[in-house]
């Protein structure tokens, strides 16, 4: 479901934003929107990461469960 949110909040940033850094992470260094996306999307152990973080940093709108 994370994912879900993340492809549609990803397609509604705009071009330009998607080349800036959205997190740091240790030993990883900086991840770009560009480089969640691939990761996410193939489904990575570094993706899964990414997510968690952005989900917890609540850059992630998570869906309403009560639609």
């Amino acid at each position: 479901m994370h994912r879900d949110s993340f492809f549609r909040f990803y397609a509604n940033l705009p071009i330009g934003i998607r080349r800036e850094v959205v997190l740091e992470l240790p030993e990883r260094g900086t991840i770009t929107w560009e480089v969640a996306y691939k990761e996410i999307k193939e489904n990575t152990e570094l993706g899964k990461i990414i997510l968690q973080k952005l989900v917890e940093l609540r850059f992630i709108p998570l869906e309403d469960k009560q639609k």
